[in-house]
């Protein structure tokens, strides 16, 4: 039932007829109460080994920026990773690796660091940007 819902309510979304899950029917902005970890709407999974399930509210956020900004959903490629660096955002859940199709790393790269709560972003030479939510800083690995 729940499912079916949704399925009205996203499609409702997409066909013009209402507000997206993150936003407040009154003023566009970010509803805390209203966030739920609808994947169909903040990002898609690039394979199914890609684990997410875990991603704080704030880094759903980010994502959700993205997407309204571009009116591409992003394709996580990474996220949570049991195994890594001691220091990793991905071992804590709070960093998700993405790409946005049709859209260039730069353009990318200027939309997350817009986002509200953005910590850290990083661009990498294949495309992937990576984005987290700690502490605010910037790197490119090309």
């Amino acid at each position: 039932m729940l499912k079916h819902i949704m399925l009205i309510v996203m499609t409702a979304f997409f066909l013009g007829g209402g507000p997206s899950p993150m936003s407040s029917s009154h003023s566009g902005e970010l509803s805390q109460s209203k966030l739920t970890h609808d994947v169909t709407y903040y990002y898609k999974r690039q394979t199914k080994r890609v684990v997410a399930k875990c991603m704080p509210t704030k880094l759903l956020k980010i994502l959700g920026h993205i997407r309204k900004e571009t009116g591409v959903r992003p394709i996580l490629t990474s996220g949570h990773r049991k195994h890594g660096r001691k220091k990793s955002m991905h071992r804590h859940c709070k960093a998700a690796d993405i790409r946005v199709p049709g859209v260039s790393d730069k353009r990318l790269v200027r939309i997350a660091r817009s986002a509200p709560g953005i910590g850290g972003v990083g661009r990498y030479c294949n495309g992937i940007i990576h984005v987290d939510v700690g502490s605010r800083r910037e790197w490119k690995h090309c």
